[in-house]
């Protein structure tokens, strides 16, 4: 999936969560996004800001869902999984055995190939302390860090019920 189809289909909870954690973690990155968002709908930034914040993020949210915002939206949940996620992007790395920085940040190569089993294994431990839907599309950010994706992630986000965006 590409960033505007996890947009798409993605609980809007989770993207009120992420855009909450922006404007109270990096006040920035949120005024950009809006600003980026506005100028690619040939609007002014100041027209976004002034509607209430309930408007403002139905108004992003639906923006995200465009082709043409797909850079801006992947960055968001880049930005967002990095930096609000960490503890999960961790525990999800420790879990496959990939090196990482602690925070979660790949160190060295993206593996080539994962491993079923302990890919099942992981989600299963992380199902369980996550909110499944803000771990799916984790899982379906990371899956689109190679081209095509991962097999394994892509069979196993489609076929376990409990990874759905919404």
């Amino acid at each position: 999936m590409k960033a505007h189809e996890l947009y798409t289909a993605v609980d809007p909870a989770i993207v009120t969560q992420m855009l909450d954690w922006f404007r109270a973690n990096d006040r920035n990155v949120y005024k950009s996004a809006v600003a980026t968002l506005a100028s690619n709908r040939k609007l002014r930034p100041v027209f976004i800001e002034k509607k209430p914040l309930t408007e403002q993020y139905t108004w992003i949210h639906k923006t995200l869902k465009i082709n043409a915002c797909d850079t801006i939206g992947e960055h968001l949940l880049q930005a967002y999984l990095m930096a609000g996620q960490q503890s999960m992007l961790a525990m999800f790395c420790d879990g496959m055995g990939i090196p990482h920085d602690g925070k979660g940040s790949v160190v060295g190569d993206l593996p080539k190939k994962l491993d079923p089993e302990r890919l099942s294994s992981t989600i299963d431990r992380l199902v369980g302390l996550f909110d499944p839907k803000l771990l799916t599309l984790y899982l379906q950010c990371f899956n689109l860090q190679v081209p095509g994706g991962w097999p394994e992630l892509t069979e196993k986000l489609a076929s376990d019920e409990r990874l759905k965006l919404a």
